[in-house]
């Protein structure tokens, strides 16, 4: 069953599993709705890909809104079937993030203060937080394009062929990074475990 949705501004309806391009071709002429299923469509993922990528929520809707901004810009000149939407997305928002990582390494900071859990919760909470702490913290500390890989597959679930073509390399040399970035993610969260215990 296709659900329905009324555009803004006009009594057109709107079928909520339009493509992705056909959207675009909506925006280019400035249609708000079109806008709006776009930004609920995508946003979610561009947020857990910076957020991964970045480690701040505030830098990852920075990045989600500038994303958006380039969709609206490309819009009108968009050409369904040279790219893939997606993978370009995923290229647009993989590059704002490189930028940032690379302002950051201008102005170094020591390390990031933690963050207090103000939730009140059991102590399971507290080890749950802890470990995904460290994931982030490991990931964070892999070289770039290990990191990248990571997220693009595991995080953003798409397939090998996908996020090689986001990354512009070959399966093999995803696969390759895939294994070196899992052996050092396995090394450093067994280091991090050893020096709890």
């Amino acid at each position: 069953m296709c659900r329905q949705k009324v555009w803004r501004g006009g009594t057109r309806r709107q079928s909520v599993g339009e493509t992705d391009e056909r959207l675009l071709a909506l925006i280019a002429q400035n249609n708000a709705a079109a806008v709006e299923a776009m930004v609920e469509r995508k946003l979610p993922r561009l947020i857990r890909l910076a957020m991964r990528m970045l480690g701040d929520r505030g830098e990852a809707e920075d990045v989600a809104q500038e994303t958006f901004l380039r969709i609206w810009r490309a819009a009108p000149g968009w050409r369904a079937g040279e790219a893939k939407f997606d993978t370009w997305l995923h290229r647009v928002a993989l590059n704002l993030c490189y930028d940032r990582l690379r302002r950051r390494r201008e102005t170094p900071v020591a390390e990031l203060p933690d963050r207090p859990d103000e939730r009140p919760g059991a102590e399971a909470d507290m080890l749950a937080a802890d470990d995904q702490h460290q994931v982030r913290r490991a990931l964070a500390e892999l070289p770039e394009r290990q990191r990248e890989a990571i997220v693009l597959q595991y995080y953003q679930e798409l397939s090998n062929s996908d996020a090689a073509e986001v990354m512009g390399i070959s399966i093999e040399a995803l696969e390759s990074l895939l294994s070196r970035a899992r052996r050092q993610l396995r090394s450093r969260l067994g280091r991090d475990r050893d020096e709890m215990t």
